[in-house]
């Protein structure tokens, strides 16, 4: 799990907006752009093309 304090200071790399901790998978996600960002060793991987597309993987089935 994420800190607060982290979570507080962590912003999408796209749109510059907040993010939301997410458990399971584990990983940050921003509304606005619809991107989820890993978490990888406690590490959030805030990477653009590292991204998935949550409305894409929601419309596809997965």
């Amino acid at each position: 799990m994420i800190r607060k304090e982290l979570l507080d200071i962590l912003a999408c790399p796209k749109c510059k907006g907040p993010v939301v901790a997410h458990n399971d998978p584990p990983g940050l996600i921003c509304g606005k752009c619809c991107l989820w960002y890993e978490i990888v060793d406690d590490i959030p991987v805030m990477l653009i093309d590292k991204a998935k597309n949550i409305q894409d993987e929601n419309e596809h089935g997965h």
